[in-house]
């Protein structure tokens, strides 16, 4: 245990006996995200340090607090990568906050999501306890994830100390290729796409014209070119890094942003408003002013939910309302991991 860890691991034992609420800061690159953050700052952007590489192996352990731009430069030096794409939203992105959002780039639904490349964390749990789960291989769990459980809880369970990732090569060759097409027929040429097996790695949909990035070797990249279709757009790489980094000219709004998760195949939705469709259309991106409510009941009859991803009332539910029995759950698992609700109260849901 390094010196920092083991005051952050003192102020939490202080801060669970006394009943005090924590407010677990790193980069603030995503304080945006989630209902209004309450309590002490803890900060934890000085716990930094890649601890374990190995290119070889495919694994990289770091401490939470490591800026995921470090990250990805030492990984780019051996020609590999992070394979969910994480967007940064800042220069001060660190490892844990990524995490802690299990936030993932354009690539997610053709290589996973963040929580897929957990293999192990450390963390300090709500009484001050150093626990470990995982580690540095895959197949290294027996019973409950409790790495990927922690992945996407904003912090409400514990304060990640240490993150270990399955990191993959680099492709041999990147194109982006678009179409002209309406919304229908933009979401059927991704589904026929899938079907065909072609080697997608992002396909976004702005309203007018289909996005779809092709990554692999050189030859399975222009046959899938021949397969598909579209004129190859001009600066691919700098689109994609404008949708995952939301600097893309749609983001720019002060309308509510709203994060709709649903199926790929779901028809073009009915609510007033502009959408991006990324992820196939399994992620789609709304600027509305509509009531919450509409919007999410809108959602739900399509067997989908809805976030309010940023500049909505944060004081209210940002995140899809959970049903009774799902939300004891959600209950019972912080109060096996914070007894005392001192770990962001509040910053997910009301109730916890």
């Amino acid at each position: 245990m390094n010196d920092i860890s083991k005051t952050l691991q003192e102020t939490i034992v202080d801060a669970h006996a006394n009943k005090t609420a924590l407010q677990i800061t790193g980069g603030n690159s995503k304080d945006f995200y989630g209902r209004t953050p309450s309590g002490k700052k803890l900060d934890v952007s000085g716990h930094t340090g890649i601890l374990n590489y190995e290119p070889t192996e495919l694994v990289i352990t770091a401490r939470a607090g490591t800026a995921l731009s470090e990250i990805e430069k030492v990984l780019a030096e051996n020609n590999q990568m992070l394979p969910f794409e994480p967007p940064h939203f800042g220069e001060a992105a660190t490892l844990g906050g990524t995490i802690a959002c299990n936030f993932s780039g354009s690539r997610r639904p053709y290589a996973g999501a963040a929580r897929d490349f957990v293999l192990g964390i450390k963390l300090l749990n709500g009484r001050g306890e150093i626990l470990s789960f995982g580690g540095e291989v895959m197949k290294n769990v027996a019973g409950y994830d409790i790495s990927r459980l922690m992945t996407g809880a904003l912090g409400t369970m514990g304060v990640l100390l240490e993150v270990s990732l399955k990191v993959l090569p680099c492709n041999e060759k990147e194109i982006t290729l678009v179409k002209e097409l309406n919304e229908q027929s933009a979401l059927d040429t991704i589904a026929r796409c899938s079907a065909k097996s072609i080697p997608l790695s992002a396909s976004l949909y702005d309203g007018g014209r289909l996005y779809l990035r092709l990554c692999g070797t050189t030859n399975s990249v222009a046959n899938a070119k021949q397969k598909t279709g579209g004129d190859e757009y001009d600066g691919g790489h700098a689109f994609w890094h404008k949708v995952n980094e939301h600097t893309h000219p749609f983001f720019d709004s002060p309308l509510p942003l709203w994060r709709l998760s649903l199926a790929p195949c779901t028809p073009p939705l009915e609510i007033d408003g502009k959408s991006l469709l990324d992820w196939g259309g399994a992620q789609r991106w709304l600027l509305s002013n509509e009531p919450a409510e509409k919007i999410r009941t809108a959602i739900q009859a399509t067997g989908g939910h809805a976030a309010c991803f940023r500049n909505g009332n944060r004081q209210q539910n940002v995140f899809q309302p959970l049903q009774e029995k799902m939300l004891s759950l959600h209950q019972n698992l912080k109060k096996a991991f914070d007894p005392n609700n001192i770990f962001n109260p509040g910053r997910m849901y009301k109730e916890f």
